[in-house]
């Protein structure tokens, strides 16, 4: 049986890989010229892949983003994006942050919900579909079964040109042609 974690990621890259003009300096899974490439891994510390995440990082707790720790980026990598998605409710956007300077080694919890942050030298965010800026975040209704967060992380060959407050299809397309990696992180999360 596949995994619901390895199931999202196909997805993922399927997603980002089948966009656009196939204009691709890189592929969504590889270092795009063959050799061996250093891997992204960027996870949040505090829960492992497919566990439950904590209350203080969800919308009935502190409501704040938690650390995460970057583990290893592509060299070609100049900088990341980060997407916080609820693939249970139609991909519901809970967080949107890009140009996060790859010699990060980490993100540190409660990031501001400001358009910029300077602690990460200027990385932008966008706007969620909770109509804010910044992080929000798990929510799912009373009574639902848990729902799957997906934390998915992007090597990018490049500074996006892309103003904060931007949206997750603005981001898409300001992705298109510049993924060189994906990294998927999955928690759970139910009231």
């Amino acid at each position: 049986m596949v995994s619901r974690r390895r199931l999202l990621a196909a997805t993922g890259v399927a997603l980002v890989a089948g966009c656009g003009s196939g204009s691709d300096t890189g592929t969504a899974t590889g270092d795009g010229g063959g050799g061996e490439a250093e891997p992204l891994v960027v996870r949040p510390s505090g829960f492992e892949d497919e566990g439950t995440i904590p209350r203080k990082y969800t919308g009935v707790g502190d409501d704040v983003s938690p650390p995460m720790t970057v583990e290893s980026v592509p060299a070609n990598a100049e900088t990341l994006a980060i997407v916080l998605d609820d693939p249970d409710a139609n991909d519901y956007l809970h967080w949107l942050i890009w140009n996060v300077p790859t010699d990060t080694d980490e993100i540190p919890a409660g990031i501001p919900r400001t358009e910029t942050v300077d602690s990460l030298g200027g990385a932008r965010q966008g706007t969620n579909d909770f109509g804010e800026i910044g992080y929000r975040g798990p929510l799912p209704p009373e009574g639902d079964a848990a729902h799957t967060y997906q934390f998915s992380t992007y090597a990018v060959d490049t500074s996006l040109e892309l103003a904060a407050g931007a949206d997750r299809g603005e981001l898409d397309s300001a992705l298109d042609g510049h993924v060189i990696d994906r990294y998927p992180f999955v928690g759970t999360f139910d009231r």
